[in-house]
């Protein structure tokens, strides 16, 4: 027999009451019951817990040393139960978005603007390096909309009866490199000055490793590569051991720079997906804003927008 949390209960009942029979009436079950019970919990911990006594009955010291573990732990179990219920009430009550995502700088932002606009919606966020295992989830129900990027040359498998819209039809990376890296010296880094360098990607990002495979070929590039996530990929950039494709809207910091890629080699598409157009509308307007307002926050990006349009 395992103690369980109604068995710690009822050590807590008899204490309280000081009977075994008004401790049953509390607990909803009769005394011949609960003795039973209480002579299998004895004969678990080995040893007796309350002494029966004409005046009722009295918590032994190894009864005393149980009810001063059971107490606690019956009355975190009773605040867990009661905050649950209360959450689940104002799920309920409440109207929910789930948003599903992968790693941008718009989210924030984003999340702000719908929590300021919908201030009674229960709003959940949910990432994942997959923008296809997000559009599966909007699809099967589990999300409520994915704000994803597609890389250049691998398309995402978009399920059928999704809704799609595109935020940018073609956002550049750009390149995350030490900041006292000969390049970053330059405004614009040609792929050929990376060429002794070992690179960082995350080959369990959708599309990511092939892109990238795919740039460094065209430029006649086989450098050494490492497999990992981008927040280790930054921390070794830092220190000068790799560089790494990074979003336009990432920022540079004293140990690394930013800087845009010559003829921005590689590129993302930025989609938002949900089931219904209405469920689109609900949210494209906010996260348009929140992604511009990064934008305009990253100074590097910030030049290479102007740049095109002015050239435009």
């Amino acid at each position: 027999m395992e103690l369980e949390v109604r068995h710690l209960r009822a050590l807590c009942a008899i204490a309280d009451t000081g009977s075994l029979h008004k401790a049953a009436r509390q607990l909803g079950m009769s005394q011949p019951s609960l003795t039973t019970q209480l002579r299998r919990i004895e004969l678990e911990i080995g040893g007796q817990l309350f002494a029966r006594e004409r005046t009722g009955c009295r918590p032994t010291p190894l009864g005393r040393l149980a009810l001063s573990r059971a107490r606690p732990l019956v009355s975190e179990m009773r605040a867990l139960v009661n905050e649950t219920k209360a959450a689940a009430a104002r799920v309920s009550e409440s109207p929910q978005l789930r948003i599903g995502s992968t790693a941008s700088r718009a989210i924030p932002g984003w999340l702000r603007r719908l929590r300021l606009r919908l201030p009674g919606t229960e709003t959940s966020l949910q990432m994942d390096v997959s923008a296809n295992a997000l559009l599966r989830m909007v699809a099967g129900g589990q999300l409520d909309v994915a704000f994803v990027h597609e890389v250049e040359g691998s398309p995402l498998r978009l399920p059928e009866g999704l809704r799609r819209r595109v935020l940018v039809e073609r956002e550049p990376q750009f390149i995350f490199l030490p900041a006292d890296h000969p390049a970053a010296a330059q405004p614009v880094v040609h792929l050929t000055d990376l060429a002794a360098d070992r690179w960082m990607v995350d080959p369990t990002v959708d599309g990511e490793w092939d892109g990238l495979l795919r740039v460094l070929r065209a430029a006649g590039l086989n450098p050494r590569v490492l497999h990992g996530d981008y927040l280790t990929a930054s921390s070794l950039v830092a220190t000068g051991e790799v560089v790494t494709v990074c979003q336009p809207t990432s920022r540079a910091r004293p140990d690394m720079a930013v800087r845009p890629l010559h003829g921005d080699p590689l590129g993302v598409r930025l989609l938002v997906a949900a089931r219904t157009e209405g469920e689109l509308d609900a949210v494209y307007g906010d996260l348009e804003a929140a992604y511009w307002e990064a934008a305009r926050q990253a100074p590097v990006y910030g030049e290479w927008l102007a740049g095109r349009a002015t050239a435009a």
